[in-house]
């Protein structure tokens, strides 16, 4: 990419598409091109080839899509499935047909079998059944890698590069506590007990199970990187995580440790865990050159932080 590149950031107000716009940035990208849901639904191709044509980007960061955590995914499977494969499908065709030079896709660790060995290597894709409870999510993001494939064998070109982050965290994450990944749930929900004086806070499942946490800033720069070095890319995907997890029991620790709350932490065992253990074996683009930057635990403060100065916002969406 160029500095004056025209580069798309969709979903540039989530999560990690606000990290994108933020990383870009720092590295000196100066023609961000991103719009708003409200006048550009991804969902509908129409929309999605006019706003290509109109506005020709150069590369894309696909940061949007249809995420939530275990509840959501067990109650709306075919609006995560839907969603997302629309999303995928119009943005690839509208890449081809204006001769985008890169996208890059982001799938998830949930598209590896429940019980794979552990630490995740992309070899272990599809060798065994995936996790009942995000199956929709898991199967859109799947035909996602797929499609990163065939397009690029049957254009014989590397323009869909494929990253597969673990669980990624960070400011503008979704804090909704119906429809959140664990780690942003938390911090409500401790951060609330501190400000309602609750003296216990029950959770979910047995808070055995492990869980490896990615910074949305070096996700970022990780597909920056990607694409600055994308002749080094084969035509698969790579894992992008930090090489670390920590079980619920731990995260909850720390975050009570972070908001204050000093009351009791109560398991509700009769409540669905998820796949026991899922942490990515990322020696294949490591290797490339690309290294996660940020501490654990000043990541986490930092979500927190934000989450403090946006929690107004926060609780009246």
């Amino acid at each position: 990419m160029f500095k004056d590149s025209r580069i798309f950031v969709a979903g540039h107000s989530g999560l990690l598409g606000s990290a994108m716009l933020k990383e870009l940035g720092k590295a000196g990208y100066s023609n961000l091109i991103y719009v708003s849901h409200r006048h550009l639904d991804l969902t509908d191709k129409s929309a999605v080839f006019d706003y290509f044509s109109q506005n020709l980007p150069e590369y894309v960061f696909l940061a949007a899509g249809k995420v939530g955590g275990i509840a959501d995914n067990k109650a709306y499977p075919a609006s995560y499935l839907h969603v997302n494969l629309a999303i995928q499908d119009n943005v690839f065709e509208a890449a081809c047909k204006f001769e985008v030079k890169n996208v890059v896709f982001y799938a998830s660790s949930c598209t590896y079998p429940r019980n794979c060995p552990q630490p995740m290597k992309e070899e272990h894709l599809l060798t065994g059944p995936i996790e009942p409870t995000s199956q929709g999510y898991a199967a859109a993001k799947i035909a996602g890698l797929f499609a990163c494939r065939s397009y690029n064998d049957q254009y014989d070109n590397r323009r869909f590069i494929a990253l597969l982050p673990n669980t990624i965290y960070g400011p503008y994450d979704n804090f909704d506590l119906s429809s959140s990944h664990v780690l942003p749930a938390l911090i409500r929900r401790f951060y609330q007990a501190c400000l309602s004086d609750d003296k216990q806070v029950t959770l979910w499942g047995t808070g055995d199970v492990r869980r490896e946490f990615v910074f949305s800033e070096d996700v970022a720069r990780a597909s920056i990187f990607a694409v600055e070095n994308v002749d080094m890319l084969e035509n698969c995907h790579y894992n992008v995580g930090c090489s670390a997890d920590h079980s619920i029991k731990e995260l909850a620790e720390k975050i009570a440790v972070i908001t204050g709350y000093r009351g009791s932490i109560v398991w509700d065992t009769t409540k669905q865990d998820g796949a026991p253990r899922k942490m990515l074996d990322c020696t294949r683009f490591q290797g490339l050159g690309w290294m996660p930057e940020m501490n654990f635990d000043n990541a986490l403060k930092l979500t927190y932080d934000w989450f403090v100065q946006n929690y107004s916002e926060i609780i009246n969406r």
